[in-house]
């Protein structure tokens, strides 16, 4: 694997991984019982963004390392699972 595509890799997993992590600890402007003028009463508090994005980061990074492993040290690949469906060429 070239380092560009594990650059690629790495910032596809970290988008993914990202939409699993934003709405943990999210706590909305009515459960906090403050909703200020103005805006959705759904939207949060407090966002944490720099303490998210290092938790995505650090998934990302877990996430991208299993990859590596079963791709690079254990030889699998997209290839290497069987198709349900058989081709007759």
């Amino acid at each position: 694997m070239s380092i560009g595509t594990a650059i690629a890799l790495y910032f596809l997993f970290w988008w993914l991984c990202l939409f699993a992590v934003l709405p943990f600890g999210v706590r909305s402007q009515l459960e906090g019982g403050k909703v200020e003028r103005g805006t959705e009463p759904g939207a949060p508090q407090k966002a944490h963004i720099g303490r998210k994005l290092s938790i995505n980061s650090l998934v990302a990074a877990v996430v991208f390392a299993i990859y590596w492993f079963v791709t690079v040290r254990l030889g699998y690949s997209i290839d290497s699972i069987p198709s349900p469906f058989p081709q007759d060429r």
